[in-house]
């Protein structure tokens, strides 16, 4: 099986989960998509859904694999995680086939916290915005090594043909 791994990480969080696949298939990646039988399409999340160079990727691949990961900074909620899926996964063209997702919470940009505490102080009741600030606290270690272990556990699960 030829496995090509795409991915785009502004910060470098979905580039650690890329590189977790790419360990795991080393014997076997491909550069060019379409000598791949399966395609891991990668993305740090932007607004909700996948990066503008993911959207380009999905729509570029016909007939493939698809494996579908990411990070994000609001993370910690599967509920999320299956929107961003379902947001990226309706770019895909209805030839290919998800064969699998992963997705976990990553750190964010020191410049995010800084926003959210400037929105603070001019709203300092705004409960949305401390919960933000908590939830930017929590995800200063991810993704960690729970996070790269339970995305390796999902790859050896993979049954794909």
């Amino acid at each position: 099986m030829k496995v090509c791994v795409l991915c785009d990480s502004r910060t470098g969080n979905t580039e650690q989960l890329a590189d977790v696949i790419r360990e795991v298939y080393s014997g076997n990646l491909v550069e060019d998509t379409d000598q791949a039988d399966i395609v891991f399409l990668g993305s740090w999340t932007d607004k909700g859904s996948c990066s503008d160079a993911a959207r380009e990727a999905a729509a570029s691949l016909h007939g493939k694999q698809v494996f579908l990961f990411g990070t994000c900074g609001f993370g910690g909620s599967d509920a999320y995680y299956e929107q961003i899926f379902h947001r990226t996964a309706a770019l895909l063209d209805s030839s290919n086939r998800i064969v699998g997702r992963f997705y976990c919470q990553g750190k964010m940009p020191v410049s995010v916290k800084e926003r959210y505490q400037n929105m603070l102080r001019q709203d300092p009741g705004n409960q949305r915005m401390k919960a933000s600030l908590e939830n930017f606290d929590r995800a200063l270690s991810h993704p960690d090594g729970q996070d790269l272990q339970r995305l390796r556990d999902t790859l050896a699960a993979l049954s794909l043909s």
